[in-house]
């Protein structure tokens, strides 16, 4: 009976741990997310509190990562927080298109492509990636740049 009761109470205890951890995970989770949108949020603010006035300018910029398609794509399964650490990187790359004008996007665009293309983003949670951009838009003075993520693969020495 000892050993049943003794036995019921580790599976009892591992249970209970990993309902902890799950919730603990998905508490960190919520966590960057919700720092990356206060961040985004304080970022418009002061944008638009800069650029208020001005109604033909880009006042805000919004990376987009895009998910995988197809089964043989070779994109890594990035998670919440990679995905916003590299989203975080590009905006800061292309922070200097703010205040630009939207009727300049074409001479842009083009910059745009060539800053980022195979950008390597080094130690990124310990991984190294390379992005590409496939489309970039101006909507409602917000410059959208959708790119494509991949492992970086270090060309032979």
């Amino acid at each position: 009976m000892v050993g049943v009761l003794t036995l019921g109470m580790i599976i009892g205890a591992i249970v209970y741990n990993s309902i902890f951890l799950a919730r603990f995970e998905a508490l960190i989770t919520l966590k960057s997310e919700l720092e990356v949108q206060l961040e985004q949020y304080e970022q418009d603010i002061k944008n638009l509190n800069q650029f208020k006035n001005q109604h033909t300018v880009i006042k805000s910029v919004l990376p987009r990562i895009e998910k995988e398609a197809g089964q043989d794509t070779k994109r890594p399964r990035l998670d919440q927080v990679t995905e916003a650490e590299l989203i975080k990187r590009i905006k800061e790359d292309l922070k200097s298109f703010l205040g630009r004008s939207i009727y300049e996007i074409d001479s842009d665009a083009r910059f745009a492509r060539k800053l980022l293309e195979r950008k390597v983003y080094m130690d990124v949670h310990n991984k190294d990636y390379t992005i590409e951009v496939n489309t970039i838009l101006v909507v409602d003075n917000i410059l959208q740049v959708w790119v494509e993520v991949r492992d970086y693969v270090k060309p032979p020495s």
